[in-house]
C-alpha cells in the first residue's frame, strides 16, 4: 500500500479518459455471451434463408454439387456407410406423380416412410438432394434394390409428357452421369433402370412417355 494514498489524475488524463466512447450495459452483456459462446456455434453468415431449407445445413451436405441439400426425415431412410457396407451399381429412374414441393414435403414427413436420394424439378432442371447417397433412400419397394441403388425422383406425371422438358431430362442425365462415373456403373439399360423394372413393385414410373434414347444418349454424352 502506498502511504502517500492514490495518485490524483492529471487533467489530461481525465480529458483522455471523457473522449474515450462508454458502452452501454445492454452491449456490455451481449460481448460478455457471445464471447462465451464457441465460435462453432455462431450462426453461419451463408445460411440459407430459402422458405423450407433447413438452416444449418452446412454448404459441403451435398454429393452431387450442382444439387441443393433439402434433407428427407430421418424416419424415412436407413443410414449406412455406402459403398462400404453395401455396393451401389444401379440407378432407378422415378416420376412423382406431385408436385415438387409437395415431394419434398412428403420426404420430410417422419410419416410418410418415403424418400429418393435426388429430385428434379420440371420447370428448370433444378436438383434437390434428400439422402445422402453413402446412406440408403426408401424408394424402391424392394429392400435388395434400394441397398444397392440411388433413386433419383422427377417431378411430373407418368401420363402428361409435358413436365419432361428438356431441362429435366439434360440435368438429370448430367446427375446419372456423375453416379455413374463416381461408383463404376456401366451407363445401359441393365444398370439404369426404371421403377416398373423392379422386382415385386406395382408402379409403372416413369410411364410409356419416359424417352429412354434420349436420355440414356444424354447420360453417355454428359
Amino acid at each position: 500500500m502506498d502511504p502517500a494514498g492514490p495518485a490524483r489524475p492529471t487533467e489530461s488524463a481525465r480529458a483522455a479518459r471523457k473522449a474515450q466512447p462508454r458502452l452501454s450495459r445492454r452491449r456490455l452483456l451481449t460481448g460478455a455471451v457471445l464471447a462465451a459462446v464457441p465460435y462453432a456455434l455462431l450462426p453461419d453468415p451463408r445460411a440459407d434463408a430459402r422458405d423450407g431449407a433447413r438452416d444449418d445445413a452446412p454448404p459441403t451436405a451435398v454429393d452431387y454439387p450442382p444439387a441443393e441439400w433439402r434433407p428427407a426425415s430421418t424416419s424415412n431412410y436407413t443410414a449406412a456407410e455406402r459403398p462400404g457396407s453395401y455396393a451401389i451399381d444401379r440407378v432407378i429412374i422415378h416420376v412423382t406423380q406431385e408436385t415438387y414441393a409437395n415431394t419434398l414435403a412428403i420426404f420430410a414427413n417422419p410419416e410418410k416412410k418415403v424418400s429418393a436420394h435426388y429430385l428434379v424439378r420440371s420447370a428448370d432442371g433444378h436438383i434437390a438432394q434428400a439422402v445422402h447417397e453413402a446412406d440408403i433412400a426408401w424408394h424402391a419397394g424392394n429392400r435388395d434394390y434400394n441397398y444397392r441403388s440411388i433413386g433419383i425422383e422427377h417431378e411430373g406425371w407418368v401420363d402428361q409428357p409435358a413436365y419432361f422438358t428438356n431441362a429435366l431430362y439434360e440435368q438429370s442425365a448430367k446427375l446419372t452421369a456423375a453416379v455413374c462415373d463416381k461408383y463404376g456403373i456401366p451407363k445401359d439399360r441393365e444398370h439404369i433402370l426404371g421403377h416398373y423394372q423392379v422386382p415385386g413393385t406395382d408402379h409403372t414410373d416413369p410411364g410409356p412417355n419416359w424417352d429412354w434414347v434420349r436420355y440414356l444418349r444424354l447420360v453417355n454424352f454428359a
